[in-house]
């Protein structure tokens, strides 16, 4: 496998004219043909660029389609995040990887050294797509799975955007699989959520949602500072055996101190209750409650901690950094990056102490 100092080495084709067509329209999302060479093996793929507001940065994110052979890995698509707001490069993946620590599904991602026609591109990080094949490397069930693509993906009937009632329910949701009866189960659960009388929801929600895996989902988000988390950046996945609805993680790059804009965030921006309809209505439930109150305290007190976390943080830093000094967008900013861990420490430290202080609120 080609490696620079411990991270492989992805190297991207396109046709110069190709590359032309990709630049003229940023906001275009028709694939264009290309090559790409990963792990030895020369892969026929269609690219385009990915993500919204990021494709005005100067180093540009990509969604890519394997077409032959028509899986990489395990995957029909892989996406190779710039994380170009991100000082540190690691935020995203450190997100995903404490997902899935503290027991939610959440995509699987690493960082490469990415070239286009020969010429260096940076670090990336390249990150599984949620689809069949995340499913099927699971052994879980088959099933519907929605992105989650606007702020109208609030458990709500009221939209975000505009304030006022959903035209549609599934509005904010692109199905990734599944069928159209899928959508009809994502729009059943939204107005049953919404609707279900106070006294039947402990009992009635659970026949659309697995709470307990919901619970541990709140706890990443509002531990990691998410700010959009409840609204957006995750998808869904309706469980085909027991039709029941999970969340997971999605774009979690302003996290851990950090907002969009890689700017600082205090600690104590995003409450210990969350937001959005779905989760004031799980807290509004006294049992609910007292268990999205245990799970957040055993994390505190175990993964969401310094001694914990640092031994990650630091694996993550020490093998881009050879990579970073090479890349044209990021070198010039290594000092900063030297500083990221301790700034994610600092982070880390404030941010377990407010939420400590913020427990009783959820008694």
């Amino acid at each position: 496998m080609d490696k620079n100092n411990g991270i492989p080495i992805y190297q991207l084709f396109i046709n110069p004219m190709d590359l032309k067509e990709l630049k003229r329209d940023i906001w275009c999302d028709d694939p264009l043909p290309a090559q790409l060479k990963a792990e030895g093996k020369r892969l026929e793929i269609d690219i385009r660029y990915r993500g919204s507001h990021i494709r005005d940065f100067k180093k540009k994110s990509y969604q890519v389609s394997f077409f032959k052979p028509n899986t990489f890995k395990g995957s029909k698509e892989i996406h190779l995040n710039a994380e170009y707001k991100d000082p540190s490069l690691i935020r995203n993946k450190l997100s995903f990887d404490f997902f899935s620590e503290i027991g939610c599904l959440a995509p699987r991602s690493r960082h490469v050294l990415l070239k286009l026609n020969g010429v260096i591109q940076g670090v990336y990080l390249e990150i599984e797509s949620v689809e069949e094949n995340f499913l099927k490397s699971r052994n879980l069930p088959d099933g519907a799975i929605f992105y989650a693509v606007d702020g109208d993906a609030n458990f709500s009937l009221m939209s975000d955007l505009d304030k006022e009632t959903k035209k549609s329910l599934d509005l904010g949701y692109e199905r990734k699989v599944g069928t159209e009866n899928d959508d009809f189960y994502l729009q059943e659960m939204i107005y049953k959520i919404n609707t279900i009388t106070r006294a039947d929801f402990e009992k009635e929600v659970t026949r659309y949602i697995n709470v307990e895996r919901y619970m541990k989902w709140m706890a990443g988000v509002v531990l990691t500072q998410n700010y959009d988390g409840f609204v957006h950046n995750y998808s869904l996945y309706r469980d085909g055996d027991t039709g029941l609805f999970e969340v997971m993680p999605w774009d979690y790059d302003a996290t851990w101190g950090r907002d969009v804009n890689g700017k600082f965030m205090d600690a104590d921006y995003v409450r210990i209750e969350g937001f959005n309809t779905l989760t004031a209505r799980i807290l509004d439930v006294g049992n609910f409650r007292k268990r999205y109150r245990e799970l957040l305290q055993s994390v505190l007190e175990q993964q969401f901690t310094v001694e914990f976390l640092k031994p990650r943080v630091e694996k993550l830093h020490q093998a881009i950094r050879p990579s970073l000094l090479l890349d044209p967008y990021k070198k010039d900013k290594i000092d900063k990056f030297d500083q990221e861990p301790d700034f994610i420490y600092s982070y880390i430290e404030k941010r377990n102490s407010y939420l400590k202080s913020k427990l009783y609120k959820l008694d």
